[in-house]
């Protein structure tokens, strides 16, 4: 039985990181201006911790400067929006990022829409969905914009196609089923309540798991031949489908890690130069 080929989303990250921190230096030549992260973190949670400080490393090493804004765990949330409306007003801060989980008292929505949208490099925003969802310029979730690039890379076309996405969140699942649907593909949802879920992957061209369940995709689900794109995260280095089977099947299969996380930062550090460039008028 063949093995499904790899979609290497870390080699894909490192060209459009280098093609990043090329045109950083080139804003910055010709502005005198750097791009500029902020990113704000509420608590410390040990996990968003160590993510916060992974993006602002490979910030500095694209040219982008990182300011970051590290709130008390008790932070109210008049006050986290109060922190995320002084940050869209601030001209020297081109990109914000608000690092989630925020903790169970804070409106997460409340806080997500107090960043500007021309700011909202993360594509987290109502603005930015709208604009995702319609086709127009704007910004989109850096996960689901990352899976459109992995398949690009791969000579993936979706057009015509059954794409299940698996995860209904708001900044992951959603968003990969509307820029799917942009991309003509016909585009099912499936989530906690979907009745008979194994008979819906079997009909996927191609299979977007995002829900954050380790392996629950099988392979003996997987259609032969189907691109799989696993965008969950599980402990000890475990993604939402069952790699080994699921391998077995497909043509094309993200790992995890190395697929589809690595595309995740890249995708927002690109988006941080093309909102300085915007924002400097060049």
């Amino acid at each position: 039985m063949s093995q499904a080929r790899l979609m290497d989303g870390s080699a894909l990250a490192r060209r459009i990181v280098e093609d990043t921190a090329k045109k950083a230096a080139d804003l910055k030549e010709r502005t005198g201006t750097a791009p500029c992260l902020a990113t704000v973190l509420v608590g410390a949670d040990p996990a968003s911790v160590t993510y916060v400080r992974m993006k602002q490393n490979r910030s500095r090493k694209a040219g982008i400067e990182s300011r970051h804004v590290e709130l008390p765990a008790t932070t109210t949330t008049a006050e986290l929006v109060a922190t995320l409306d002084a940050l869209s007003a601030d001209p020297t801060v081109h990109g914000i990022l608000l690092q989630h989980p925020m903790g169970e008292h804070i409106d997460e929505r409340a806080a997500f829409e107090a960043i500007a949208a021309e700011k909202d490099v993360d594509g987290v925003t109502f603005a930015s969905f709208a604009t995702m969802s319609f086709g127009l310029p704007g910004f989109v979730s850096c996960t689901p914009g990352g899976i459109i690039r992995l398949l690009d890379e791969y000579d993936v076309d979706p057009s015509g196609k059954r794409a299940v996405v698996v995860g209904r969140s708001a900044i992951l699942g959603k968003p990969a089923g509307m820029l799917l649907l942009a991309r003509d593909a016909t585009v099912t949802y499936c989530h906690s309540r979907t009745q008979d879920l194994s008979a819906a992957v079997r009909e996927a061209d191609i299979v977007v798991a995002a829900v954050g369940r380790p392996r629950l995709i099988r392979g003996e689900d997987i259609k032969p031949g189907a691109v799989v794109i696993d965008a969950g995260y599980n402990a000890g280095n475990v993604g939402d489908v069952d790699f080994e089977s699921a391998a077995e099947r497909a043509s094309l299969i993200t790992p995890v890690p190395g697929g589809v996380g690595p595309m995740t930062i890249a995708t927002l550090l690109e988006q941080t130069v093309t909102a300085a460039a915007r924002q400097l008028g060049v």
